[in-house]
């Protein structure tokens, strides 16, 4: 293994903790940055080892301010300056921890204002739609009330005095004599003159 990364069960071996336990405090946007994965183990890059760690430790640190109510005074100067050394590296995990939360919180509300902005958009869409579906409903309603007043008109009997011409009786044509109107001809004389 690479000294700068760790397995999951590494990890969890020097916390004292299990492997479902770190799965478990890891969220998945934290998983994709800290964890790659090599054959069929997940590696753990220092970053968030340090992160893992951090957690855990806030974890035990309140258990044990909990159950205990006093503090351990540091017994020489050289345990106070190892406890003082441990203060500042954990403080610089924990600004570590903080700028990645910042950076995520961040991302968070950018991602949160492209939706907003896409809502809305959205929703001005629906407006428009049902405006135009309204408008077509209302111009569907004046055909249909003009397409009924036609079919009225030309239903309804005329009343102004004027005769109605139909195909089934044809006004006569003025130019006929009275002669061939009486006499019918004849088919059988028909060459015969």
């Amino acid at each position: 293994m690479s000294e700068n990364f760790k397995t999951i069960r590494e990890l969890a071996e020097e916390l004292g903790v299990s492997k479902t336990a770190i799965n478990k405090k890891v969220s998945d946007s934290e998983r994709k940055q800290w964890f790659s994965k090599k054959g069929n183990r997940f590696l753990v890059n220092e970053i968030g080892q340090d992160a893992i760690k951090a957690m855990f430790s806030y974890d035990i640190n309140n258990r044990k301010s909990k159950t205990e109510n006093t503090e351990k005074q540091p017994e020489s100067k050289t345990e106070n300056f190892e406890n003082d050394n441990l203060k500042r590296s954990d403080f610089n995990h924990l600004s570590e921890i903080i700028k990645y939360q910042n950076a995520q919180i961040e991302d968070l509300k950018e991602t949160k204002s492209q939706h907003f902005k896409q809502l809305t958009q959205m929703q001005n869409l629906l407006d428009q739609q049902q405006r135009l579906a309204l408008q077509d409903k209302q111009l569907l309603e004046e055909y249909k009330a003009e397409i009924k007043d036609l079919k009225a008109l030309t239903m309804a009997p005329r009343d102004d005095g004027e005769k109605e011409v139909t195909p089934d009786k044809q006004p006569e044509p003025e130019n006929s004599t009275p002669d061939s109107q009486l006499k019918p001809k004849k088919w059988w004389r028909f060459g015969k003159s």
